[in-house]
C-alpha cells in the first residue's frame, strides 16, 4: 500500500514541477495534495505494530517532505517559483527512494513510550537542517551566478533560469537562518533527550559512539553559527560554511553510516 502512495506522491511532485508559473493556485493545491500523500506514505512505511522502520532512504525522503512544507508555507510570503523548480524534482526522487531502499525493521515493543517521540524529533531535526544545507548550496550558486554574469551572458539553461528566479540573497539569508533556528531547537531536544533520558529511551546508559559524538559536534557548530550571527553579525560565506559543516557532521552521525550499512554492506539496523 505504501509503495502505491509513494508512486502517487512522486507523480504529483512531477506534475507540480511541470506546471507553468502562472497557475499559482493550481500549483499550491497540487503541492498540498502531494505533501499529504507523501506524508501518509512515510507514516505507513515507518510505523508498524510494535515496530519502526528506519533507513537512510526514509530519512532523506522525510527531509524532502519537510522541505516541501517549508516551500509551501514560505511561498505565501515570498515569490519562490524558482525554488519550486528545484525542490519538486528532488522531492520526486525522494518519494521513490523508500521503494528502492526500504531499510530495516526495528522492534520497539520493549522500548519506552518516549522512544517514538525521540525518533520523531530527531527525524524532524535532521530534515530541517537538510533543507537548510540545500538552501545554503542554492545561495552559494546564486551568488556565484550573480558575480559571473555579464551583460552578454544570459542563458544557463533550465537550472540557470531557476536560480535567476530565486528571491534576493538577503531574503534567502533570512529564510536560511529561520530554518537553522528551527532545526537547532529540534536538534537540541534530540541531543538533550538522548543524554538525559538514555536509560529510559534505550534501556542503557549513554554511549559515546560515533552517532552521539557527531550529533554533538553538529550541535556545537550550529550553536556557534547562531551565536556568531547574533553577536558578530556573521553572514555570507561564513554562514554558508558553518551550515554545510554542521550538516555534513550530522549526516555522518546517521544517514552516511546507514547508507554504507544498507547499500554497500547490505546490513540492517544496528
Amino acid at each position: 500500500m505504501q509503495n502505491t502512495l509513494f508512486f502517487a506522491a512522486a507523480f504529483l511532485y512531477a506534475a507540480c514541477a511541470l506546471l507553468p508559473s502562472r497557475r499559482g493556485a493550481v500549483i499550491s493545491g497540487v503541492t498540498a495534495l502531494a505533501w499529504l500523500v507523501h506524508g501518509a506514505a512515510l507514516w505507513s512505511a515507518a510505523f508498524g505494530p510494535g515496530s519502526l522502520r528506519i533507513g537512510f532512504a526514509i530519512m532523506l525522503s522525510s527531509a524532502l517532505w519537510v522541505s516541501v512544507a517549508a516551500y509551501w508555507v514560505e511561498n505565501r510570503n515570498f515569490a519562490l517559483d524558482g525554488l519550486r523548480r528545484l525542490v519538486m524534482p528532488c522531492a520526486f526522487g525522494a518519494a521513490l527512494l523508500p521503494v528502492l531502499f526500504p531499510g530495516a525493521v526495528m522492534a520497539v515493543e520493549s522500548q519506552s513510550s518516549a522512544f517514538g517521540w525521540h525518533v520523531a524529533v530527531a527525524v524532524l531535526a535532521y530534515s530541517t537542517l537538510t533543507i537548510a544545507a540545500f538552501h545554503a548550496v542554492l545561495m552559494a550558486l546564486q551568488e556565484t551566478r550573480l558575480h559571473a554574469r555579464t551583460a552578454t551572458t544570459g542563458g544557463g539553461g533550465w537550472f540557470g533560469g531557476a536560480i535567476d528566479q530565486l528571491p534576493a540573497l538577503l531574503t534567502m539569508e533570512k529564510l536560511l537562518f529561520r530554518l537553522i533556528g528551527i532545526g537547532f531547537v529540534l536538534l537540541s531536544l534530540t541531543v538533550l533527550s538522548g543524554v538525559v533520558f538514555s536509560e529510559q529511551l534505550f534501556g542503557r546508559a549513554m554511549r559515546w559512539d560515533h552517532k552521539n559524538v557527531f550529533a554533538l559536534l553538529s550541535w556545537i557548530l550550529f550553536a556557534a553559527l547562531l551565536a556568531g550571527r547574533h553577536w558578530r553579525g556573521w553572514r555570507g560565506k561564513t554562514a554558508l560554511r558553518f551550515t554545510l559543516a554542521g550538516f555534513a557532521t550530522l549526516a555522518l552521525a546517521y544517514v552516511g553510516s546507514r547508507f554504507v550499512l544498507e547499500v554497500v554492506l547490505h546490513r540492517g539496523i544496528a
